[in-house]
C-alpha cells in the first residue's frame, strides 16, 4: 500500500520517530520517501542526527510533496498546524492525514483543514518502538476502507492494529495508550516484592517483566478469559489464591480499572487543553 507513497511527519517527536523507524525497518518505506518537520531549527538539527531522512521547520513544504501527513504534534497544535496547512494550500492535492493526537476529534481536524480532507484518526501506544505497540484507527468522514487500508499498512510493522469507531478513541487512549504507564507500576511493585523476599533487584525486575509478559501472551495467544488463566495457577489451598485474597482486600481490580476510566476521561479533553502531553 505505501509503494511508491511519499510521507511526511509532520512533528517528528518520539512516537513520530518510532513510526518512522518502524516503515524502515519493516522494509515497506524508503528514506527518500519521508520527510520529517519540527518546530525550531535547534530541534531540527538535533533530531537530522538521529534519523536517516531529512528534516526541516516547513511544513507546508513537507505536505505539499507527501501523499499521506502523519501529525504527530500535541494535541493542541494540531488544529493550528491544520488551518496553516489549508491556508498554504498544501491539501489541495488531496493527501491522507493521519492523526495521532489524543482527544481531537476528527470533526476538529476537518473543520481546521477548510477543505475538503480525508482523515483517520489514530491511537499509537509506546510499545510501539519496540514493534510490539497496539494502535486502533477510525476513519473520517471522507475516508472509507482504501483509506484505512493505507493507515493499516504504515502502523503494521509496529505492533497490532484495530479499527473501531471514533466513539471508543478515548476508552482506546485511557486503556491502551496510558496502559503502558499501568503495566510499568505493577512491574515495580512485582519487583519491589521480590526483593522484599530476597532477590537481588536485578533478578526480581527481570523475573517480573518477563512474567508479565509472558501472561499477556497467554492471553493473546490462547484466546482464554483471563479469569480462566488465573484459575489455573491458583491451586486450592495454595499460596497463589492466598496473595490473590490479599490484593482483592486493597482493591487492586478496581483502582487499575478506575484508573484507565480517569485516563479516559481526561483525554476527552485533551483537544481543548492549553499544554497537557499526549498520554
Amino acid at each position: 500500500m505505501l509503494e511508491n507513497k511519499k510521507v511526511a511527519i509532520l512533528g517528528t517527536g518520539t512516537m513520530g520517530r518510532a513510526i518512522a523507524q518502524g516503515m524502515l525497518n519493516a522494509g515497506v518505506m524508503d528514506t527518500d520517501r519521508l520527510l520529517g518537520t519540527v518546530r525550531t531549527e535547534r530541534e531540527a538539527r538535533d533530531v537530522a542526527e538521529q534519523v536517516p531522512f531529512p528534516i526541516s521547520t516547513d511544513n507546508a513544504a513537507a505536505a505539499r510533496g507527501a501523499d499521506v501527513l502523519l501529525l504527530c504534534t500535541k494535541p493542541k497544535h494540531v488544529a493550528p498546524l491544520m488551518r496553516e496547512l489549508g491556508e498554504a494550500g498544501a491539501l489541495d492535492h488531496d493527501p491522507l492525514v493521519i492523526c495521532i493526537a489524543a482527544g481531537v476529534r476528527i470533526a476538529e481536524i476537518e473543520a481546521a483543514a477548510g477543505v475538503a480532507v480525508r482523515v483517520v484518526r489514530a491511537m499509537p501506544n509506546t510499545p510501539c518502538l519496540i514493534g510490539e505497540g497496539m494502535i486502533v484507527l477510525s476513519p473520517g468522514s471522507h475516508s472509507g476502507e482504501a483509506e484505512l487500508d493505507l493507515a493499516v499498512s504504515v502502523f503494521q510493522p509496529l505492533g497490532r492494529v484495530l479499527r473501531l469507531d471514533e466513539e471508543h478513541m478515548d476508552a482506546v487512549t485511557g486503556l491502551s495508550g496510558s496502559g503502558p504507564a499501568f503495566v510499568y507500576v505493577i512491574i515495580e511493585a512485582l519487583a519491589e516484592g521480590g526483593v522484599m523476599a530476597g532477590l537481588p533487584r536485578r533478578v526480581a525486575t527481570e523475573l517480573a517483566a518477563q512474567t508479565v509478559k509472558g501472561a499477556a501472551r497467554m492471553v493473546l495467544e490462547t484466546g482464554r478469559h483471563p479469569a480462566a488463566l488465573k484459575d489455573d495457577v491458583t491451586t486450592p489451598a495454595g499460596c497463589t489464591v492466598s496473595a490473590l485474597l490479599m490484593m482483592e482486600d486493597g482493591r487492586l481490580r478496581s483502582v487499575l480499572a478506575r484508573g484507565v476510566q480517569e485516563a479516559a476521561r481526561s483525554a476527552a479533553g485533551l483537544g481543548g487543553a492549553p499544554d497537557r502531553d499526549q498520554q
